[in-house]
């Protein structure tokens, strides 16, 4: 049976995929069609930070090494829809008119720590293999704590883009600071 949990999850992962992508083809993007595919990557890649932050808490509870098994894949479909949120940004919004988008980065700080973030996942991507963590060693683990960081500049990346109702932004912060203070008593106790 366990066989059959990793493709699932891989499947399931594809699914916001398949629905921008129905959206698109389909044109049901509504009235703003970049916006629509820049927040529905966004709040995706927001979901995949939560999902990868809780494999080790749900290990914890369930006294079950499985979730382990989910978050290299998990985390593999983080920098994936954080990579569409950005290229939708660069590549569609602005048209790769690099200009515009350096002067964007320096001058809109949510721009600014959403752009860090993606640049902080790239060396976690990079070595998420099975020969990385050879190769790396006790580096490995250091190095994929930037996922604590990489979260907070996330929810800080949503909480500077919204101007008015700050009720979705705010939810998603909860989540991720209940998962990371879950995470730090859990080394906590190991120690």
């Amino acid at each position: 049976m366990k066989k059959y949990y990793k493709p699932s999850i891989f499947f399931l992962s594809l699914i916001p995929f398949f629905l921008i992508l129905y959206k698109i083809i389909f044109n049901k993007l509504g009235p703003e069609p970049v916006k629509e595919i820049t927040h529905f990557t966004g709040e995706w890649t927001l979901l995949f930070i939560i999902f990868t932050l809780s494999m080790s808490p749900l290990k914890k509870i369930t006294k079950l090494n499985i979730w382990i098994s989910f978050r290299r894949m998990l985390g593999l479909f983080l920098f994936f829809y954080a990579t569409l949120h950005m290229l939708t940004y660069v590549a569609i919004d602005y048209r790769l008119d690099f200009q515009s988008i350096s002067k964007d980065i320096l001058t809109k700080k949510f721009i600014f720590v959403g752009f860090a973030a993606w640049i902080l996942l790239l060396p976690l991507a990079f070595t998420s293999s099975k020969k990385a963590i050879i190769y790396l060693k006790d580096k490995w683990k250091k190095l994929h704590r930037l996922i604590y960081i990489i979260s907070i500049l996330g929810i800080i990346h949503f909480i500077w883009l919204v101007k008015k109702d700050l009720t979705e932004p705010l939810i998603y912060a909860a989540i991720v600071v209940i998962l990371l203070l879950f995470r730090f008593n859990i080394k906590r106790y190991k120690n």
